[in-house]
């Protein structure tokens, strides 16, 4: 009988509404700004994502803020408060201090409630590689594997998790200081596009320089011929999130399907939703997928 325990997460993991609910898995939503004004990120509950996009394309300036302590406190205790254990992942540390406000709230948990079992991990995660171990995670818990376990299975594997994504548009990057206005320019120019990683640390990380689509889509899967694990005979899920470029995403996602006959089911691709989405801007492809470990 599979383990009576709560999953928890925040919408950083960028898998549609939908999904979090078929997975079992509590989240919080996460902040963001569009022109000055405030709003939450709730998986395209109340957003469109066509919409959002858009407004960035039209000159939108969006920004985020992280989530604070008491934030944290209030969606835990409701959580906690029928005596469920919790197991609660984060968004990478790499990128962002929210795992922090997440750990001193867990703190202040487990002085309410101690006789429940409260564990955190920092995911070194995003988008839906966050979302693919969720996915594993929600799996385990329905085969039996009790919290503990589950705490020390994903700390024990996280860093197997691969991140690859590529821009086909560094207007965004630049604009959130992420790319220099020269390296953008250039970049432009010469129809660069870079294709990065997240790193063991979880920070994001350029690794190539590739000059047009084609061939980034190319090297893209060419990286997971390389990380997967069991290379071209990988039988893991395959997980693609994107911003409003489902073309791109597609042709992705068919040459992996072609290049893997032994996927656990179709490459499954989701959109990135509002929160990273106000940091990468629209032509953002994403591919993860379970492989060797992160040692850089």
């Amino acid at each position: 009988m599979a383990q009576k325990y709560i999953i928890s997460a925040c919408s950083y993991a960028d898998l549609p509404a939908s999904k979090m609910q078929e997975l079992d898995v509590k989240y919080i939503c996460t902040p963001y700004m569009v022109n000055g004004e405030i709003f939450y990120d709730d998986l395209g509950v109340t957003t469109n994502y066509e919409d959002f996009y858009q407004s960035i394309k039209d000159g939108a300036m969006t920004n985020t803020f992280q989530l604070n302590q008491d934030d944290f406190a209030d969606y835990f205790r409701e959580l906690l408060k029928d005596g469920s254990d919790l197991i609660h992942i984060s968004l990478s540390s790499g990128l962002s201090g929210v795992s922090n406000s997440a750990r001193m709230a867990l703190d202040t948990m487990r002085e309410e409630f101690p006789n429940q079992k409260i564990y955190l991990i920092d995911s070194l995660a995003a988008s839906a590689g966050y979302g693919l171990i969720l996915q594993t995670m929600s799996n385990l818990r329905k085969e039996g594997m009790s919290v503990e376990d589950l705490y020390q299975w994903v700390e024990d594997n996280k860093l197997n998790l691969h991140h690859w994504f590529f821009t086909t548009d560094l207007t965004y990057f630049v604009r959130g200081g992420r790319v220099s206005k020269a390296s953008g320019f250039i970049g432009g120019v010469l129809n660069i596009c870079p294709l990065l990683n997240v790193s063991f640390e979880g920070k994001l990380t350029p690794r190539f320089k590739i000059r047009g689509k084609k061939k980034v889509i190319a090297e893209i899967v060419e990286q997971m011929k390389l990380h997967a694990k069991d290379g071209i005979n990988y039988n893991g899920k395959c997980f693609i999130s994107n911003s409003v470029c489902y073309e791109d995403a597609k042709a992705v996602a068919d040459l992996v399907e072609e290049t893997f006959p032994n996927l656990d089911g179709k490459v499954q691709i989701s959109t990135i939703s509002t929160t990273i989405g106000s940091h990468t801007g629209p032509g953002t492809v994403a591919l993860f997928f379970w492989g060797d470990k992160r040692v850089d």
